[in-house]
């Protein structure tokens, strides 16, 4: 068995030795001292009664020391690693062909908290990227925060959309690794992409070139079938997701195709590896660069069954009991101070 003091040892044992001192001493004081019951039953109430306060002071002791058995030791892995993370939010994403006709947004939540479980305390920066690309979370290791952003993450609006590009968040994707590496060198960086590839502009794709010298490793995901998947209308009122109507065109739904060739070309602008995503397996993560993987501190973090519980329910239950006692006397103590009914007079009558 272990100790973990909430407070000094010392002054625990100043705290409550003094009232245990008193307890014992009214427990053994004899019966004619003339402070205790001389009455057999009384002072057995009475000393039991102080036994129970003695019992009160020691697992409060007790709880204060916080006693634990050790339960062996467990390793805590640090990631040293800045994760940006890119994600399409134009109006194909919430195109209902991920697993059993969810939205597309749905995989990319999944996928994310996937990333945030295979690596612990790696910094996360969220890019989002329609008609135009928005840091909407910089760097930080509050990963309920990220996964908070992306469950309000909503397509931009379908009657504001003019087409976009897919390569629209290569400038600030590189603009943010060229800054987290200029401030944490020492750090490696992912790059992970997660959208359709459907180029909606005539124009070609901006290229994702200038960040591949800041990426260790990373990945592109990509989502959607070759059949394709409705998309419902987005009009960026939250209550009104799942109920709206289908995008048409030409008289009947609107479908979005996932385009596997423009994915490929941002993994190899990016120089990671592309996969297609599907909601029956789990996503293929790569291994965090070594030189930043390691233990936290000496690699080892105590794993303790805490005990201190069992003293605290021991207190509750002896204040309950205490409670109990003080109400009983404060109840009886106003049944003799309350004035009798029909009491009679020195006349024969009653008052």
């Amino acid at each position: 068995m272990i100790f973990q003091p909430v407070l000094n040892p010392l002054l625990i044992a100043l705290l409550c030795l003094p009232v245990a001192a008193l307890a014992v001493w009214v427990l053994v004081r004899p019966a004619k001292s003339g402070t205790a019951p001389t009455d057999p039953r009384a002072l057995a109430g009475h000393r039991a009664l102080w036994a129970m306060r003695l019992v009160l002071v020691l697992a409060c002791f007790a709880m204060l020391l916080r006693p634990g058995i050790p339960g062996g030791a467990t390793q805590t892995l640090a990631t040293d690693t800045d994760i940006v993370l890119v994600v399409d939010t134009t109006a194909s994403i919430v195109a209902e062909d991920w697993g059993d006709d969810e939205p597309r947004l749905d995989g990319i939540r999944d996928d994310v908290r996937a990333l945030v479980e295979e690596y612990p305390g790696a910094r996360f920066a969220l890019i989002t990227s329609d008609a135009a690309a928005e840091l909407r979370m910089p760097l930080t290791t509050d990963t309920t925060a990220l996964m908070g952003s992306l469950e309000v993450l909503r397509p931009e609006v379908t009657s504001q959309s003019r087409g976009s590009s897919i390569g629209i968040a290569a400038p600030l994707l590189t603009e943010t690794l060229a800054s987290a590496a200029e401030s944490s060198p020492d750090r490696s960086r992912m790059v992970f992409y997660f959208g359709d590839g459907e180029q909606t502009v005539d124009s070609e794709p901006e290229s994702f070139s200038s960040s591949e010298k800041y990426t260790d490793a990373g990945g592109v995901f990509g989502y959607g079938t070759t059949e394709g998947g409705p998309m419902r209308i987005t009009t960026g009122d939250v209550s009104a997701t799942g109920t709206a109507e289908y995008i048409q065109y030409e008289g009947s739904d609107a479908l979005s195709v996932i385009d596997d060739a423009n994915l490929e070309a941002i993994a190899a602008q990016l120089g990671v590896e592309y996969e297609h995503r599907t909601a029956e397996a789990a996503p293929t993560l790569p291994a965090a660069p070594s030189t930043t993987t390691s233990y936290a501190e000496s690699g080892e973090v105590g794993n303790v069954t805490e005990l201190y519980w069992i003293a605290a329910l021991v207190i509750l239950l002896i204040l309950g009991v205490e409670l109990t006692r003080a109400a009983m006397l404060i109840a009886r103590l106003r049944q003799l101070r309350a004035p009798r009914q029909g009491r009679p007079t020195a006349e024969g009558g009653s008052s």
